[in-house]
Parts: structure tokens; C-alpha cells; sequence
């Protein structure tokens, strides 16, 4: 059982056991031994994504950090690291622009935000991504802006550090008043970023411009202050609370940002070019800061026709973040959607989230016209299929054809909402492909925004996703009895290999019962591998493959067995429930099935539960199904 008193006061330990608390000097000793202590707020989050990790393969890298949230976005995240975070790290012009992230509703801009907030608090708590702070200040300002100007080019030489921004007005007289002048002395602390505790992590939301305050970004004056300090340009009469100050060191985000009133947009200007901002009657306040936002495509279209924000619109690199357009990656959504909610214990039957992937991809996908790619290869393709004919390279030009693909269509939040639909409707804790597709197609006359031709469209995508369905059922079906009829796949496939082994060696064989010598038999050959569509002309390589593959596994002491080769498996299994289609069909139409069959659906049924995700009231559905595709 969870000591959960227990756990919370481990933790507290653990958060007391990082802090640190000393004196300027003392912190220089810091950064003899650790330069990364002083780098800047752009650097610090490339290094944090940096450290969670990178995997290359075919030539798509995928960054560990945002690997468990954001799905099938691999090239707009590429792109976010190596185009903004890896240059602003090394202190390019890059850091001096909004990170605008754009694109459609639900499409995962405000989970990367949420990932990179969560992500430098973590951070924040390592060695390596330890921040120090000026003690008592409300900006959490770095320690080095305590170094006189004309010191810093000394100090860069010595330490191999850089100082930019200059000291607040706060700490200016907190270092007159308080330490005189002695720097030295200055109190250091370690400090870790929050959103929650509002340090190093700034939030800001627009709401009705009338009320909202540019107060909320750069602090107000405490006027209950300032008959003690007799004066409102007394930094100890000024309130420094607003999102800016607290988003210093760290992470500065903009909400709908273009949806703000330009007086808080043109605050930007400075922030970002010059690493400053205006607030009270004080001088140009230093920051440090990432600032990242989000918006929709039309505003942000909006936003550059108006000549007004042309100054605004230089100063913003905008990524695009379109909709995932791999139907596994999609389904992968679904899966944590359903797992996040109060419904992940309804039995949601293998395939139905893939079904709806399916559909989902098909809207967002623009019709190539290269010639013999239709646009269910495509959606095969992006996924990581292979076609005959067709490569990565075909998948690379099909990517440049429409540079905009991905931004429109259907929304994940829509698809998960009527696939919640159709968990509440139905009675029984299980709902299978066609109870989704039949609350998508149910939803689309509910959807306000989707006009009579996307609507044309998308019962057109809801038919292809049925018909994609209807091949998986019928492949799970065959799958589930063919291995019930194990030792008939495997005698095939011993049959098969004998045969293809006399063929490529030139040999005859031995009939078993007669001892007659006998040529290959070419008519059981070709019966098997047309069932993976091996031409003619290509069955002489994939013999020639197979025999290389059992070669190989007798090098190695191994034996070449029924799971040796995949797309031979395949053409087993397909051969054979092609013989066993019509045991299939009175098996699993048969309303009154005799002692015999109901014996085999039993044994269908357990292994659909055992081996393939389905629980009994899905496994029943699926041959009903399957039994009436066999029999239309």
C-alpha cells in the first residue's frame, strides 16, 4: 500500500537536499568548474531537449523528449530544434524572434508548450540544468549582472563566459542600500522554475482588452508603498510580479497571441530585439527569456496582411505544426486520449482506433497527381508501407508536392469525441470498428464548420476506412483459424520449401508413397507466392531469397521454421485460409452450428482473446462480421 505521507516527505527531503545558498563569491567558484550554470534561457532548453536523448533511423530523427506526447510530427519537431532551439543556443540572431508555433486546432501546439514548461521545471532540479539567482530578487536575476561593464570583457576572457543585461533597478539599490557595494558579499541562491510558484515560467492569456492591464506583464506600482518610500520611481514602491519579471531566466508564453491587443504586442518589440522592457519610471529592464506562442493558421494570415504589424511580423519564426498524417502514430493519440479519461476501462476492440486513424489521415491528405499514386498509397506510404515500385524517395516528393498538406482536416478531438459518443451509447463495455465509424459518420451532420462538399468527401473517406476494416477482420479471422490448423500451415510450408529447394538446386524429388522421381511441383509454388503478389517473372529471386534465408539460419546452428520469414508466412497463412474459406463460412454463419463447429468457433474465439487483444463480446462480433462479408 502507497505511503502517500511517506512519499510526499521523501520528496521534500529530496527538493531540501538541492538547494544551495551562498555568497557571489562563492557562486564564481561555481562556475569554474561549471560554465553551463551561466548559459542563457535559449540555451538552456536545447540542452534540456538535448539530454532526453536522440534516435536516428532511415533518416528520421526523432528527439526522445517529445517522444511519449506528440506523435507523427517528427519533421516539425526536427525543424523546431535544428532551425530555432540549436541556433538561438548558440547565441544567433534566431534568439531575438518569437517563436510563433502555427497551425490547426488540436494539433499539438499547446502540448509542445506544455512539454517544454514541464520539462525546465524537471530540469531546472539537475546539475546540468542548475539556475542561480540574485537572493530576495523578484526577477530571480542572474548573479552576473552584478559585474561592472568594464569588468566584463576581463571576466569573458578569465571564465570564457559572456554577461549580457544590466542590473535592475531593484538590485541596483539593493546593492548600495543593503551591501555597499561590496559584490562579494551579494547573497546567491539556487532556484528551481515553477509555472505553479510563477518562477522562471510566465504565462499570459489575452482576455477583453478594456480590463486587461499591460500591468500584467511588466508589474505596477504599490501605491500602499509609496507614502513610506516617497517616491514611484523608488524600485522598492514598484511591484515586479508581472509576467515578464517572473518569466526571467526561462519560458515567456503567449497564448492565442495574435488574438492580443497591439499595445501588449508592441511591448514585444524591445523584449525581443534588444532583451529589455519598459516598466514604471525605472530605465530598460534586462531579460532573459524565451518567448514562445501559439495561433491558428487564419489569424496568423490575418495578422500578416495588416501592414500595421509588419515590425512585429520580422521579429516572429513561425513553425508550422500541421495535423500528424501517419494513420499508427494517429491511433497512438487515440490510445492516450482514452487512457487519460474515465473511460479507459471499456474494452475498445483491436483495429476500431486504426479505423478511425484511417479516416482521420484520409482528410488531411491532399490527392497527389503523380501518376499510380492514389491517395490510400499515399496514406500506406507516409505510414512506412512498402509498395511495389515505390520508396522512401516517392515518399520525399510526395512530401514537397503540397508543402501546406496537413494543415486542414479533421480534428483528433472530433474523431475522440464521437468515439466517446459511441463508448457511452452502447450498453455493452466493448465497441468495435463499426461502432466507431457509424458515430464519426453520425457526427459529420453535427459539425458545424464542415461544408456539403467536405462533407461529400468525408462519407467518401468513411467508406474507404470500412472497406481497410473489412481486409484487417478478414485477416484476423484467417489468421485466428489458420493456427488452428497449425500443423496443416506448417506441413505446407515444409511442402513449399522442399519444392523450392529442388528448384533452384535443378534436382528432382522423391515421391514418398511410389519413390518415383518427380520435377518441382510448379503449380503449388505459384498457388503460394501468388498469394503476396510474386509475379512470374519475379519468383525466381524469392526462391532464390528463401533458399539464402535457410542457408543462413544453418550457418548459424538455427532452424528455419513457420516464423522464419514474414511475407512467406503470410502467403501460408493466406493459401490456406483460402482452402479452409468455405469451412470459414458455415462456421461462423451458421446459426445452429453442430457439436463440430462450435468445438472450432470456441477455438477461434479463445485465440482472438489470447493472442489478439479481443475480449469474448468483441471476438463473437468480429466472426459474426467476418461471416457475412464471406457469405455476401
Amino acid at each position: 500500500m502507497l505511503d502517500i505521507l511517506n512519499e510526499v516527505k521523501n520528496f521534500r527531503e529530496e527538493e531540501d537536499s538541492l538547494k544551495w545558498e551562498g555568497t557571489f563569491e562563492a557562486y564564481l567558484n561555481i562556475l569554474k568548474d561549471r560554465k553551463e550554470v551561466a548559459q542563457t534561457s535559449h540555451s538552456r532548453v536545447f540542452e534540456m531537449i538535448k539530454s532526453a536523448g536522440l534516435t536516428e533511423e532511415n533518416g528520421e530523427k526523432t528527439y526522445h523528449f517529445f517522444g511519449d506526447e506528440i506523435f507523427g510530427l517528427e519533421d516539425s519537431i526536427k525543424r523546431l530544434v535544428e532551425e530555432y532551439f540549436h541556433p538561438a543556443a548558440k547565441r544567433l540572431d534566431v534568439r531575438k524572434r518569437i517563436l510563433l508555433l502555427m497551425g490547426p486546432v488540436s494539433g499539438g501546439k499547446s502540448t509542445i508548450v506544455m512539454l517544454l514548461k514541464r520539462g525546465i521545471e524537471a530540469y531546472t532540479k539537475t546539475d546540468a540544468g542548475a539556475v542561480y539567482a540574485i537572493k530576495g530578487c523578484p526577477m530571480h536575476e542572474d548573479p552576473l549582472h552584478l559585474i561592472p561593464t568594464h569588468l566584463r570583457e576581463d571576466f569573458s576572457e578569465h571564465y570564457g563566459i559572456r554577461i549580457e543585461g544590466s542590473l535592475s533597478p531593484l538590485n541596483t539599490m539593493r546593492l548600495e542600500k543593503e551591501y555597499k557595494g561590496r559584490i562579494e558579499d551579494v547573497v546567491v541562491e539556487r532556484i528551481f522554475f515553477s509555472e505553479d510558484k510563477r518562477v522562471g515560467i510566465g504565462t499570459f492569456t489575452p482576455s477583453d482588452p478594456k480590463s486587461q492591464d499591460i500591468a500584467d506583464l511588466t508589474g505596477s506600482i504599490d501605491f500602499s508603498t509609496i507614502a513610506e518610500y516617497g517616491s514611484e520611481s523608488d524600485p522598492r514602491a514598484y511591484r515586479f510580479d508581472g509576467e515578464f519579471n517572473k518569466a526571467n531566466r526561462g519560458i515567456m508564453e503567449f497564448q492565442e497571441i495574435l488574438k492580443l491587443d497591439e499595445k501588449f504586442l508592441w511591448h514585444l518589440l524591445s523584449l525581443t530585439q534588444e532583451g529589455n522592457f519598459k516598466a514604471g519610471r525605472f530605465a530598460l529592464i534586462s531579460a532573459d527569456e524565451l518567448i514562445i506562442a501559439h495561433t491558428n493558421e487564419t489569424e496568423y494570415r490575418s495578422f500578416v496582411s495588416n501592414k500595421k504589424n509588419e515590425a512585429l511580423h520580422s521579429r516572429i519564426i513561425v513553425m508550422p505544426i500541421p495535423y500528424n498524417l501517419k494513420v499508427s502514430e494517429e491511433e497512438r493519440i487515440y490510445k492516450k486520449m482514452i487512457r487519460e479519461s474515465d473511460m479507459s476501462h471499456v474494452h475498445v476492440a483491436p483495429h476500431a482506433l486504426r479505423v478511425a486513424a484511417i479516416f482521420s489521415v484520409l482528410t488531411r491528405l491532399e490527392d497527389s497527381k503523380k501518376q499510380g499514386i492514389d491517395i490510400v498509397k499515399k496514406m500506406r506510404l507516409y505510414d512506412g508501407e512498402s509498395l511495389d515500385g515505390l520508396n522512401k524517395v516517392n515518399v520525399a516528393e510526395l512530401k514537397t508536392e503540397f508543402p501546406n498538406e496537413g494543415m486542414a482536416g479533421i480534428d483528433p478531438r472530433y474523431v475522440i469525441n464521437r468515439i466517446s459518443s459511441a463508448i457511452i451509447r452502447k450498453e455493452v463495455p466493448a465497441i468495435n470498428a463499426l461502432d466507431v465509424l457509424r458515430a464519426i459518420k453520425e457526427g459529420l451532420d453535427q459539425h458545424a464548420s464542415i461544408s456539403k462538399e467536405d462533407k461529400e468527401k468525408y462519407m467518401n473517406y468513411i467508406s474507404i476506412a470500412r472497406k481497410e476494416y473489412d481486409e484487417i477482420a478478414k485477416k484476423e479471422v484467417q489468421k485466428a483459424f489458420v493456427y488452428s490448423y497449425e500443423e496443416s500451415a506448417k506441413s505446407l510450408m515444409e511442402n513449399y520449401l522442399d519444392n523450392v529447394e529442388a528448384f533452384c538446386n535443378q534436382r528432382k524429388l522423391r515421391d514418398p508413397l511410389t519413390d518415383e522421381a518427380l520435377g518441382p511441383d510448379e503449380k503449388l509454388m505459384r498457388s503460394i507466392e501468388e498469394q503476396i503478389g510474386v509475379s512470374e517473372n519475379a519468383k525466381k529471386a524469392f526462391r532464390e531469397e528463401i533458399l539464402i534465408r535457410i542457408s543462413a539460419y544453418a550457418r548459424k546452428g538455427k532452424r528455419f521454421d513457420y516464423s522464419s520469414h514474414d511475407r512467406l508466412r503470410e502467403a501460408i497463412q493466406k493459401k490456406l485460409f483460402g482452402d479452409l474459406k468455405d469451412v470459414v463460412k458455415i462456421t461462423t454463419s451458421s446459426t445452429r452450428p453442430d457439436e463440430m463447429q462450435l468445438k472450432k468457433i470456441n477455438e477461434v474465439v479463445a485465440r482472438l482473446i489470447d493472442e489478439h487483444g479481443y475480449n469474448s463480446t468483441s471476438a463473437n462480433e468480429l466472426l459474426r462480421y467476418v461471416g457475412s462479408l464471406l457469405n455476401r
